[in-house]
């Protein structure tokens, strides 16, 4: 495959990558004001992006399983398709409970647009080609996710919050240029359906707990009783069907796993900051297109990032630099924690800047990693395995800030937050030895 394909292919899906994105940076910008209409606190409006991250990412293993069986195309058309329609019923709810249902529909659609997007760009280029491609479909989806905020909050001021969780619908606008691009079968691998529940409760137990402080013990104890019940399922259904939803050879892949555990402290960064930053700035009388305007530098620094993200990888290798991204990520946090504290727009803004370089390093790097870490057959589960871990860490980072921050208040919730990167600078540091990995 030529430059030129994988220029507009890996642009193509970036697109369809940073729309996908949008369902979490543009409806950060409509929380407030959905809130209010609503009748629910800001701190209940976050399980909004909280449930659609946590949907998006539990979704992800199950839409690579899926590639693995029957190929892109179909799972790819599927997946957009159910983001619009749960986009469409957002955007129409009555009620906050039907928003929470529309926008785990949402996620779980959003989920097959990164996941089958890494996966298509792994199989379809290798060398120096393949680590361009994974770097521009980071950048083009950061930047338009960048966007969200400015387009959500433009939207928010002419038209409404609702048209605002509408704006994910515009996906389907990009399916038709990327059908050439979406060829070839599957493995023919089994689906598991079972497995993909039990690690659906289990990682959903872990989402509830993390939130439980803003929405009472009943949560608290709901999440504790799915953690108790679903982790040694989980465990159990591993050895029962090592070639499941969680395939052994996968999830035993120490490399792997470490890499994805460590680059899941990047989208924590990230969606921290997408509930607290606005927040912060309209509770000091800032309108939503303000907000949005403040955060576009951002989205003209991750269109740079590709270049470079290349380039890295192939010097460094994936390890160090998602060892890199997670440093970059916890100075993130600590500027986001300062910049609320202080009110201080110029320091959220490089936050914003920070966290969007952390990503658009970061993920790909992971992304690198994993395709060099297992074999073609299994790559797309294992991609999908790695995306649930990076995702998680989103759901985390969101439920955290929505969380604690009502109790602790946000600045010291972020600072909590920075324990994640930590944490994964310590996971990629017993793998710097590794040799038979780039």
């Amino acid at each position: 495959m030529t430059r030129d394909d994988s220029r507009r292919t890996s642009m193509l899906l970036g697109l369809l990558f940073g729309l996908a994105g949008m369902g979490s940076s543009s409806a950060s910008i409509a929380l407030v004001p959905m809130a209010a209409d609503l009748d629910v606190t800001v701190g209940v409006a976050t399980w909004a992006i909280s449930l659609y991250i946590l949907a998006l990412a539990i979704t992800t293993a199950l839409y690579g399983r899926i590639a693995d069986l029957v190929g892109v195309r179909i799972p790819l058309l599927a997946g957009v398709g159910l983001m619009s329609l749960g986009a469409v019923i957002a955007a129409l709810a009555p009620a906050f409970e039907i928003v929470v249902v529309a926008r785990l529909l949402q996620g779980m659609g959003a989920a097959a647009v990164p996941t089958l997007g890494v996966t298509l760009l792994t199989t379809r280029y290798d060398g120096p080609i393949r680590g361009v491609a994974l770097g521009r479909l980071a950048g083009v989806s950061a930047a338009v996710t960048c966007a969200g905020p400015l387009i959500g909050g433009a939207v928010d001021h002419f038209i409404g919050w609702r048209a605002v969780m509408m704006l994910p619908v515009l996906g389907t606008l990009v399916l038709p240029f990327l059908l050439r691009s979406l060829l070839g079968g599957g493995s023919g691998a089994t689906l598991d359906l079972l497995g993909a529940f039990l690690v659906s409760v289990t990682a959903g137990g872990v989402i509830l707990v993390v939130q439980s402080p803003s929405t009472g013990v009943v949560v608290a104890l709901v999440g504790l009783a799915l953690m108790a019940v679903g982790t040694p399922s989980v465990v159990w259904r591993v050895r029962r069907q090592p070639h499941g939803f969680l395939p052994r050879a996968v999830i035993s892949n120490g490399p792997l796993v470490r890499s994805a555990i460590a680059a899941a402290a990047i989208p924590a960064a990230w969606f921290a900051l997408l509930v607290a930053l606005p927040a912060a700035l309209i509770e000091e009388g800032w309108e939503t297109w303000q907000i949005g305007l403040l955060l576009m530098p951002a989205a003209f620094i991750a269109l740079l990032i590709p270049p470079v993200t290349g380039r890295l990888i192939d010097t460094f290798g994936p390890f160090r630099t998602i060892a890199t991204a997670c440093a970059v990520a916890a100075t993130a946090l600590v500027a986001t924690g300062l910049g609320v504290y202080f009110v201080a727009p110029a320091l959220l803004l490089a936050a914003m800047i920070l966290t969007t370089v952390a990503f658009g390093v970061g993920q790909p790097a992971m992304s690198a990693a994993v395709g060099e870490a297992v074999s073609l057959e299994v790559r797309g589960i294992a991609l999908g395995v790695a995306t649930l871990l990076f995702m998680v860490g989103g759901s985390i980072g969101s439920a955290v800030v929505g969380g604690l921050g009502p109790v602790l208040g946000v600045p010291q919730a972020l600072g909590v937050m920075v324990l994640l990167p930590l944490v994964g600078l310590v996971a990629i540091g017993r793998l710097a030895r590794v040799t038979h990995l780039p």
